[in-house]
């Protein structure tokens, strides 16, 4: 099986060894470093402040605060990380420790990539052309420092949702970091790698920090509302500039720019385009229609900064093409033809293509760590890894995705809505999905709603890429391709019981439930309210994001 990519569970919430093993170091652990915490403080002369001496905290305080700490990290995988990050502190609130927390995330992250990047610079007399592990560390280290940052900025209003969704790409970037250097050659390589395994565990206690201070459930209620479409289809954070673009015949766009293969354009290549729209750098949003025509670039990518909107001619009528793969050198990460960095990203009206098929193992067509994206009325076209819908909230209507293996797979909140999920024939069975969530805390997953699921025989609708793998079909017909059971193992019996599949109003031959699998973490029945927190106003706040780009949308159920 060639499947090589992800075929060993890799998530941050694994449960090694005995329990009560566990419990008794944690105890003895949490309480050497209160012992050192307080000595060290207690030891500590009086601080002389104006000519006058002023006191250290008191005894009391400093066991104020001793609790506050262990309090703070009760609920997060990594405790004694937790306690040792946040030793010496006289922060005693939940937010304040929580901020001091990602700060501390915030610092490892930014030493990491200065440590990747140093790694490129020595190694660019030696290194071939094609991108290593390292420059995928490079570029999402540089993503978390970001996100991390956004958590930290109160100036930017943001929502629990906004933080959460933040804290999670953070955490999915090192998992992936981690994946790209699996392969690792040299002694920077491997400290690097030991960088990223330190900076997950730092970022996932600060997510369960936040979860907990939040009280557990972060989204908005679930509930009430009911079936509601916009009245013109799309979700909050679309603009209305947006949604007019979205929903305007070609013929009534300004575009920015216009790529053309026949010199009537702006533009020869979509590259060009985009080098011109960051060098333009107007702050707004840049719409780039490219004309009909099959564009092959090599590897095109949307960096973080831009606002782009990639409009063209119609499916398989202005195709974006490429064939890099896992089997010619790439990882998964960097194999995508398009790959999109830029929050707000949208595409309409194009087809992406990875052309690499069965010899090339993983090979990407769409790449999408973009927050608040938008992919609409597309065609993703591939083999193995079709779509990967990194991280970040993402939204995909009346687009078709075509693949075998693993064809929808990453760690994003993605809803997909009236669209057509095909699997193609071949001899060995396929997967539609395979979602990422490492983390019991992230607060992503796949929502599949009022979509078709079809194609070849012997189709699955997911298998558990990590531990706690979340993916629900809701409303969609199903036709007799899928398998009895609906679901598969990924790796024996990891998993089963902390993931979360779901099934909710399904039709088709294949929507029959019977026969599917028994697993702790499987749902066959969905109730209302339990489906209702994967819709788009839940599950991805869409309806504080989506109405702004144009693109129709269902709410609720």
């Amino acid at each position: 099986m060639f499947l090589t990519g992800r075929n060993i569970y890799q998530h941050l919430g694994s449960k090694h060894g005995d329990q009560r093993k566990k419990l008794i170091i944690w105890a003895c652990s949490v309480s050497l470093i209160l012992l050192v915490f307080i000595a060290t403080i207690s030891c500590l002369p009086t601080k002389v402040q104006g000519g006058k001496a002023k006191s250290l905290p008191s005894q009391t305080s400093i066991t104020i605060v001793s609790r506050a700490i262990v309090s703070a990290c009760k609920n997060t995988l990594y405790k004694e990380t937790c306690m040792s990050s946040l030793t010496g502190t006289t922060s005693k609130t939940p937010k304040e420790l929580f901020e001091l927390s990602v700060q501390h995330a915030a610092d490892l992250a930014t030493s990491a990539r200065s440590h990747a990047y140093n790694i490129t610079i020595l190694d660019q007399k030696t290194r071939t052309n094609l991108p290593t592990g390292v420059d995928d560390c490079s570029e999402l280290l540089e993503d978390s420092v970001d996100r991390l940052s956004n958590v930290l900025d109160s100036t930017k209003g943001a929502s629990p949702d906004d933080i959460q969704t933040w804290l999670s790409a953070a955490l999915t970037n090192q998992e992936t970091c981690l994946d790209s250097l699996k392969s690792v050659n040299s002694p920077l390589e491997k400290e690097l790698m030991e960088r990223a395994k330190n900076l997950s565990q730092s970022i996932s206690n600060s997510l369960a920090m936040y979860v907990s201070m939040k009280g557990g459930e972060t989204k908005k209620s679930v509930g009430g509302g009911g079936r509601r479409l916009l009245s013109d289809g799309f979700p909050d954070w679309v603009s209305t500039s947006d949604r007019k673009l979205l929903d305007a015949p070609i013929g009534e766009i300004r575009p920015h720019a216009v790529v053309a293969k026949d010199g009537s354009g702006t533009h020869g290549t979509i590259g060009e385009a985009l080098l011109a729209a960051s060098l333009a750098a107007g702050g707004g949003r840049t719409v780039i229609h490219v004309k009909a025509g099959t564009y092959s670039e090599g590897s095109i990518k949307i960096p973080k900064g831009q606002n782009i909107m990639l409009v063209g001619d119609g499916k398989g009528v202005t195709v974006i093409t490429g064939h890099k793969s896992a089997n010619s050198g790439y990882s998964t990460f960097s194999s995508a033809t398009l790959g999109v960095s830029g929050d707000g990203f949208i595409a309409r009206d194009i087809s992406i293509v990875n052309s690499a098929g069965p010899s090339g193992e993983q090979a990407v067509a769409l790449r999408v760590n973009s927050d608040k994206s938008v992919i609409y009325r597309c065609a993703l076209d591939g083999y193995q890894d079709t779509l990967y819908t990194l991280s970040n909230r993402q939204f995909y209507r009346e687009t078709d995705v075509y693949g075998t293996v693993d064809f929808i797979f990453g760690n994003s909140a993605a809803v997909f809505q009236s669209c057509n999920l095909i699997a193609k024939s071949r001899g060995d069975p396929n997967y539609v999905t395979a979602q990422g969530r490492s983390d019991p805390n992230q607060n992503t997953g796949i929502s599949i709603q009022n979509c078709k699921i079809s194609g070849g025989s012997n189709t699955y609708l997911g298998r558990p890429w990590k531990a706690y793998s979340r993916t629900v079909v809701m409303k969609s017909n199903l036709d007799g391709s899928i398998n009895r059971a609906g679901w598969s193992q990924w790796s024996g019996s990891s998993g089963l019981n902390t993931l979360y599949y779901g099934e909710y109003m399904n039709t088709g031959p294949g929507a029959s439930t019977s026969g599917r699998v028994g697993w702790g973490g499987y749902h066959p029945s969905l109730s209302v309210a339990e489906a209702s927190k994967f819709t788009v106003a839940n599950f991805i706040s869409g309806t504080q994001w989506l109405p702004s780009t144009g693109i129709p949308f269902d709410a609720g159920l």
